[in-house]
């Protein structure tokens, strides 16, 4: 049985841990997971596919013929590592601070409070003397808030993680996450010719030409299938830089362009549309894809999914069905046909903000639910 006090210890110690990424090294938060599941008797092991960015895979495993019990296996899986802490705290942000129900500390919501929730479910269901018939995989990855490069995508595109289902751990307030949109990241490179500033018109002004672009992308009129638990597809330009100085026609402007677009939309179709816009201002333009994340959705009268409705609702919680606008690493499972969706228990509104906090008795009862969830998905 999930234990409170427990619990509060576990995740001011996870809190009290530098993981931020950047720079990204989750090696200290890696080897205490290690050594906190192996003290279980789990079979752990740690994979690293970048120097200082280890994953942790802890098994305990199920007592069906071994082949079945791999096959029938269930991930839960959080990640180790957090955005940067930056400045304006009022709180410290590495856990020392608990002030009445909530814990203060970069990562208290994403991710390393549904981690502890993971680790303390694990340890009640031990202590109990749970013997699962399927395998039961904890998997804490690195590098998610950077795109996963050396976490859970390397695991699953090498065949490390193949269960019959992937549960993540990325969300808030028991919001369970049956929806996600897909993420096009690129980068616009526009080329121009200098001249004086004086004689602007001998030039060509690729920061003018950028701009036009922009403007383009902004007015475009997607054509997408509508979704009951998501909004519209979103365009937003993050960064610009160009030119050389005030008195020069700039010869060269880069601008990244983040585009979240819905399930049944085509990602070949909207690359061909974003350079369509591009093409309409000049022809001497070069764009780069940085990140393509295609939407995903699993049915929200998924065996799974029901089962862990009522797992919640047996432990006095509504888990509310939702889609994400954002990105959380559910849309990587679909290429490995693996069925997964996203839980979680951290606070809304406070992830990757000062003074980030979790609230104690929703951690609590997140522990509650994965260790009933647990238990329901091996006996289905």
């Amino acid at each position: 049985m999930a234990d409170k006090n427990r619990l509060v210890k576990l995740v001011r110690k996870v809190l009290s841990i530098d993981s931020q990424n950047p720079p990204g090294n989750e090696v200290a938060i890696a080897d205490f997971v290690a050594q906190d599941m192996r003290s279980l008797g789990l079979d752990v092991k740690t994979i690293s596919y970048k120097k200082d960015r280890p994953n942790v895979i802890a098994v305990l495993k199920g007592s069906l013929p071994r082949k079945e019990a791999v096959r029938e296996a269930l991930l839960v899986t959080p990640h180790t590592d957090v955005v940067p802490v930056g400045k304006g705290w009022k709180y410290d942000p590495f856990g020392k601070d608990v002030v009445g129900s909530r814990i203060y500390g970069r990562g208290a919501s994403d991710d390393k409070g549904n981690l502890a929730c993971a680790m303390e479910a694990v340890r009640a269901l031990v202590e109990d003397g749970f013997r699962p018939r399927k395998d039961i995989i904890l998997a804490a990855t690195a590098d998610e808030e950077t795109g996963s490069h050396a976490g859970i995508k390397p695991l699953l595109e090498k065949g490390v993680l193949k269960p019959r289902l992937a549960l993540v751990l990325d969300s808030v307030d028991y919001h369970t996450i049956i929806a996600q949109k897909g993420l096009f990241h690129c980068r616009i490179r526009v080329f121009g010719r200098k001249a004086h500033g004086a004689v602007n018109w001998k030039g060509i002004n690729a920061i003018e030409q950028a701009a036009r672009i922009i403007q383009l992308l902004k007015a475009h009129a997607w054509k997408f299938p509508k979704h009951s638990r998501l909004n519209h597809p979103t365009v937003n330009v993050g960064t610009i830089s160009g030119g050389d100085k005030v008195n020069i026609v700039a010869d060269f402007c880069e601008f990244s362009v983040d585009i979240r677009f819905m399930p049944g939309m085509d990602s070949r179709a909207l690359i061909a549309q974003v350079k369509a816009c591009a093409a309409a201002v000049t022809k001497k333009y070069e764009l780069i894809i940085d990140d393509l994340q295609q939407p995903y959705e699993i049915p929200e009268d998924n065996i799974y999914v029901s089962a862990f409705i009522r797992a919640a609702g047996a432990c006095g919680k509504k888990a509310k069905l939702m889609g994400s606008d954002g990105a959380t690493v559910i849309s990587f499972f679909q290429h490995q046909r693996i069925a997964a969706f996203a839980t979680g228990f951290g606070k809304s509104g406070t992830l990757h903000t000062n003074d980030e906090y979790a609230e104690i008795p929703t951690l609590f009862n997140g522990a509650r639910i994965l260790e009933r969830f647990i238990r329901d998905y091996d006996a289905l």
